[in-house]
């Protein structure tokens, strides 16, 4: 599958490193190394690499800058899925300059960079068979026919970006994951975890990363 026509992100920089979207005026990763948060929050909230057997599918919300993807693919050893869903597609050039921050993950990150600069929003990446879905989540998830096992709800700031975080497409995300799955996320905003209450996950407040008290994660029954 190749790209269609959508917006891409307008970025400033942050040390000449970190990205930050002009638009949500927020950081695409953590200022307190975006490697180790993403493995605390997204691998460790949801009991990874424990849980992944052939074919666990895995999806997210808000795809940014790939990191997550890769530091999944650093762990995985079997066959895997993953699937995100991104407004707002960074250009390649600026996910390379962004990754080049993380030493670990750029050296997997070929395959990803080298499909995207062609317009690919589906390539293999290793182990993990990967799909890119483009456009407003509030329209694509809800067409989506597919269960994930595993959510990475990894969008901006609830108070930036809202709508990522409605309980409609959190109920969404209810509705695309498998019994048993689970989700995890950076934010304990209250009004996210009601949310994700009410759409028939048992949540739990965790210690987050580094400066951050608290995370979230759960699993639907």
């Amino acid at each position: 599958m190749t790209m269609t026509t959508s917006p891409q992100s307008a970025l400033s920089w942050q040390d000449g490193v970190i990205p930050v979207s002009t638009r949500f005026d927020d950081p695409y990763f953590s200022k307190n190394d975006g490697l180790s948060e993403t493995r605390h929050v997204f691998l460790a909230g949801n009991d990874l690499p424990a849980r992944l057997t052939p074919g666990f599918h895995v999806a997210e919300l808000g795809f940014g800058t790939g990191l997550n993807l890769l530091a999944l693919s650093l762990i995985t050893k079997t066959s895997t899925r993953f699937t995100s869903f991104e407004a707002f597609p960074l250009a390649s050039a600026d996910i390379a300059r962004a990754l080049d921050h993380f030493p670990e993950a750029r050296a997997v990150a070929d395959p990803l960079l080298t499909a995207w600069s062609n317009g690919q929003t589906s390539f293999h990446l290793g182990n993990i068979q990967v799909e890119i879905i483009l456009g407003d989540a509030r329209d694509t998830l809800a067409k989506w026919p597919h269960k994930a096992d595993a959510w990475f709800l990894d969008g901006f700031s609830p108070a930036k970006n809202p709508e990522l975080w409605s309980p409609d497409i959190l109920a969404q995300v209810a509705r695309h994951t498998a019994t048993n799955g689970t989700f995890a996320t950076y934010t304990a905003a209250g009004h996210v975890r009601r949310a994700l209450q009410d759409a028939g996950f048992q949540v739990e407040r965790r210690p987050g990363h580094g400066r951050k008290k608290h995370m979230s994660a759960g699993t639907l029954k």
